[in-house]
């Protein structure tokens, strides 16, 4: 569906509940997170659910979305509010300054990003003479939305500004003139324009196609736009004409209507989607780690004899004394025995490791419970933080060219023993990646899962052959398909409980 189609679900869900009594609700619609490929230890249960460190408990993403936009609904008609989960927007206004979602037709907040920024996100064209770059927010109309455009499609369209024009919350103000472009966040459509899209969804019938929520709904808006994006597949994970014809559909519906834009000029958009960006912003001295108090242990057991770093992040965990935790590594949601090290900047989620490893630097592990045939079994992922789960080949010779903690994909298969044929892949012959890649094993306890992928990874890293021959294998797309999410939830749950009887006996001790 796309988060463009998931979100005419939810108003086609929300007018099965509640009839025309949704004409005046104020709806926060959150689009929960996908696959999730970029950052797979959010994949089994969603970005929205994702630990931060800060918190006691901890919180989740969710809490700190309803927290940030708790002062919307004052100022907001009817209509829905439309954000992503791995995202986080802190602005500074003046007191006097209210952010309002009253106007008709699509409303988005705006923020002051490099041009580089630009090149991933949506980009406003803003018309000149509706905003001037100062203060904290202005109120400006705008002529045009481009869609992760190249720094050609950004200049000639009117999209660069000078900064002083736009003063940037990413940049201390060095007193030199440089430039920006205002890039998209979260957006509000008033119940009208709602309204509209849910009787297109209804004509539409059942969806085929991913619809994005941004390229293909704000692309059509502002006096400026033009129906050329409608062909434009670069951002679509299946090219098809269908999709073209429906993006034109919306085109002409949403055609003519106003886009307004509350440009924050104090302001910053953070994204944590990715590998790199959850430990860069968790662990190095970002400015989010700054502005958000984000903490190095947060509501976990954590002994004086184990060794972490300041640039660590600990969520949710139980460590054993002298356990090694590298610099720029988060842990969260698992226990780590007394001869466990983790090398740098590795994630490991989910998981139980009660026995003697050295996990490498880099390195991304993350286990889930599995449910097949009514047995609860367990399989752990394992990557190189920097593999990329989204590549794709388009036949069995090219497999080679897949990479896996640095080695070529066809290389670790030979040291595995697997053989490189359509089973392989969960998708047949359709989509071969690393994402349906059959090379994890299953087993029958969370420790042994995470043992038996460290020794695939081991045996890449010392090429030396580690037979996965007997074991059942998954994918991490059919992880998912086959999760069970109560017995996840249930690991997490005894983790809390322990810390909570930790902090009561530490209490009464003191």
């Amino acid at each position: 569906l796309g988060n463009g189609g998931s979100t005419l679900h939810v108003l086609q869900y929300l007018e099965d509940l509640y009839g025309d009594q949704w004409a005046s609700f104020t709806v926060l619609l959150i689009h929960s997170g996908g696959y999730s490929q970029r950052l797979p230890s959010a994949s089994a249960l969603g970005k929205i659910f994702m630990a931060l460190p800060f918190g006691d408990p901890i919180y989740q993403m969710l809490e700190l979305k309803l927290a940030m936009y708790i002062d919307f609904p004052r100022h907001m008609k009817p209509g829905i509010l439309v954000t992503c989960s791995d995202d986080i927007e802190l602005y500074s206004t003046e007191v006097t300054e209210t952010i309002a979602l009253d106007k008709p037709g699509f409303t988005a907040l705006a923020h002051p990003s490099d041009l580089a920024v630009g090149t991933t996100h949506g980009v406003f064209v803003l018309d000149p003479s509706s905003f001037s770059g100062k203060g904290g927010l202005e109120y400006a109309s705008c002529h045009r939305f481009l869609h992760k455009p190249d720094m050609g499609m950004m200049r000639q369209s009117g999209a660069v500004c000078v900064r002083g024009h736009c003063s940037s919350g990413n940049h201390s103000d060095t007193g030199m003139a440089s430039e920006c472009v205002y890039t998209d966040s979260i957006f509000y459509m008033d119940h009208l324009t709602a309204k509209q899209l849910l009787m297109f969804y209804k004509q539409m019938g059942p969806l085929c196609y991913e619809i994005d929520a941004y390229g293909d709904f704000l692309q059509a808006l502002g006096p400026g736009a033009t129906p050329d994006y409608t062909k434009n597949m670069s951002n679509v994970t299946k090219e098809d004409l269908g999709l073209v014809e429906v993006r034109q559909q919306l085109y002409s519906l949403l055609q003519g209507t106003a886009l307004n834009v509350i440009v924050l000029n104090n302001s910053q958009f953070y994204h944590i989607g990715t590998t790199q960006e959850y430990l860069f912003h968790f662990t190095a001295e970002s400015k989010l780690k700054f502005e958000l108090d984000l903490l190095p242990v947060t509501f976990s057991i954590f002994p004086d004899t184990a060794e972490t770093s300041d640039q660590s992040s600990i969520i949710q965990s139980i460590l054993e004394p002298k356990c090694v935790v590298g610099p720029g590594s988060v842990i969260e949601y698992s226990r780590i025995g007394p001869e466990v090290s983790v090398g740098k900047s590795s994630i490991v989620s989910g998981s139980y490791i009660n026995f003697s490893v050295d996990i490498p630097s880099h390195c991304f592990l993350s286990s889930i419970t599995v449910k097949i045939n009514d047995e609860v079994e367990y399989v752990t992922m394992v990557f190189g933080v920097g593999d990329d789960l989204k590549k794709t080949v388009k036949s069995l010779s090219d497999v080679h060219s897949l990479q896996f903690f640095g080695a070529s994909l066809a290389e670790c298969l030979d040291l595995w023993s697997v053989e490189a044929s359509d089973q392989l892949f969960s998708s047949g012959n359709k989509c071969l990646g690393l994402w349906t890649a059959r090379i994890f094993p299953v087993c029958s306890t969370l420790s042994e899962s995470v043992r038996m992928s460290l020794k695939m990874l081991n045996s890449v890293q010392h090429m030396s052959p580690f037979k996965l021959s007997g074991f059942q294998l998954l994918s991490v797309e059919e992880m998912l398909t086959y999760k069970d999410v109560e017995d996840m939830l249930k690991f997490r749950k005894q983790i809390y409980d322990e810390v909570c009887l930790q902090r009561q006996k530490e209490k009464s001790d003191c």
